[in-house]
């Protein structure tokens, strides 16, 4: 059979007539979603493969009240850990034959809500939202609309949300800090209307108090999540006198890590040896540092994978599903190198 004349346009017709079939079974036989294996389906798919045709899955969709499109929501995609997110939704969506688009808000909440609107005039099938706040009015009125959405990272305690399980995250590190001896312990976190943040807090004082550790007020730091956050955190950390200044800090992120890493330079105090510290989201970059960084490791491929079947299989329970992030040990968290502070 002759291959359709190149800047020709294949049509259903065309390889139903070249098959033998009705345009209804040539339908049948090339729509990915079904299996059919017969020996008919075969011959079409063989015969529109010949004839170089190309199924117009945005019309079908249409057709079908779908685009096979998502909208994806992040504050900003110059933070690694949102943009390596939208990666791995990205991916997961394009396994079920969906399409992602993605969009910022910056983390202010109308440029959120303008943002979402924008992608759901869009027609998008369902929106994935990176950007809760616990104060957020998105996903509640997303809710009372019935529009299909997912939250990931961030939750707001009622939509459909794949997270990370950060509350065990935040006590991961600090039960690693305490294990290795340090009871002088800072803790700096995220911005206070991100559940993250809150869950990665909670989860560092309860590792806290199972050791019978008070840590002062003042070493419990919530900042935003961004180096300069952590570069203003680890300067007020660390500018007093070494016996007033903690042994070890949990930094909420990567990104406030290296910032606290920055001010411990020029303090003229060595990570990994002055002073213990641990990240968390273990980005690529972690483990690349002069200093390599401890890092709590979040599954982000899983809760993609987990995002998209919310979009996919709504109803299903739970609606709020947690993965398990894991400790990963590098150089610079090491043992203290003088005696803990006594309190007075």
């Amino acid at each position: 059979m002759e291959p359709a004349i190149p800047g020709t346009i294949v049509t259903l017709k065309d390889v139903a007539a070249a098959s033998g079939v009705s345009i209804s079974t040539a339908s049948r036989a090339l729509d990915e979603r079904m299996t059919s294996r017969s020996a008919s389906a075969a011959h079409v798919r063989k015969i529109a493969e010949e004839l170089g045709y190309r199924r117009n899955s945005f019309a079908s969709s249409l057709r079908r009240g779908e685009t096979r499109t998502l909208g994806v929501l992040v504050p900003r995609l110059s933070d690694t850990v949102m943009a390596l997110m939208f990666e791995e939704l990205e991916r997961a969506a394009a396994g079920r034959s969906y399409f992602a688009m993605v969009a910022t808000s910056g983390d202010d909440p109308e440029d959120e809500r303008r943002a979402a609107e924008t992608l759901l005039d869009r027609n998008v099938d369902g929106l994935i939202l990176a950007t809760a706040r616990l104060d957020d009015e998105l996903p509640r009125l997303l809710r009372q609309r019935g529009v299909a959405h997912a939250l990931v990272l961030r939750t707001d305690g009622e939509s459909p949300s794949a997270i990370g399980d950060d509350e065990v995250g935040g006590y991961l590190a600090v039960r690693h800090l305490i294990d290795l001896g340090h009871r002088d312990i800072a803790v700096v976190t995220g911005p206070t209307f991100t559940s993250s943040a809150v869950a990665r807090l909670a989860g560092a004082r309860r590792a806290l108090e199972e050791a019978g550790i008070q840590t002062p007020e003042e070493w419990l730091i919530a900042a935003g999540y961004g180096i300069e956050n952590g570069y203003s955190a680890g300067e007020s950390l660390l500018s007093v006198d070494r016996t007033r200044r903690p042994t070890a800090i949990f930094a909420a992120n990567d990104n406030i890590a290296m910032g606290i890493m920055a001010a411990a330079h020029r303090a003229h105090v060595t990570v990994g040896e002055d002073l213990a510290l641990v990240g968390y989201n273990d980005t690529p970059l972690a483990a690349r540092l002069p200093t390599p960084l401890s890092s709590v490791r979040v599954p982000l491929d899983q809760i993609a994978s987990t995002a998209i079947d919310l979009i996919v299989n709504p109803g299903k329970e739970p609606r709020i599903r947690k993965s398990m992030p894991a400790l990963i040990p590098r150089a610079s968290s090491g043992a203290p190198k003088h005696s803990p502070i006594i309190p007075s």
